[in-house]
């Protein structure tokens, strides 16, 4: 596998935690967007890519392989637990 090769599956492992958290981010932009008027899209969408890459590197160590519906379900926690935080509890 050449060093090309190997960026693209890393980008590629990632990739639906990145998605995911920048969906999210919109999602609670556009929906409760009283409550979110002081975060920034950008600090949604980066907390919820932090946490939805720190499940996706849970999920393999834990279940030894990707694409487990368990590892989706800690990918889809991973990313919502940091925006609902940020949320609640930080504005």
């Amino acid at each position: 596998m050449s060093p090309l090769d190997a960026f693209w599956h890393l980008a590629n492992l990632f990739a639906p935690a990145w998605g995911l958290a920048a969906l999210l981010a919109l999602a609670i932009k556009g929906l409760w967007w009283r409550e979110a008027k002081s975060l920034a899209w950008r600090r949604l969408w980066g907390w919820g890519g932090v946490g939805g890459t720190v499940a996706t590197i849970a999920a393999l160590a834990l279940l030894g392989r990707d694409g487990h519906m368990a590892g989706y379900a800690l990918l889809l926690l991973g990313v919502a637990l940091p925006q609902w935080y940020l949320l609640s509890f930080r504005r």
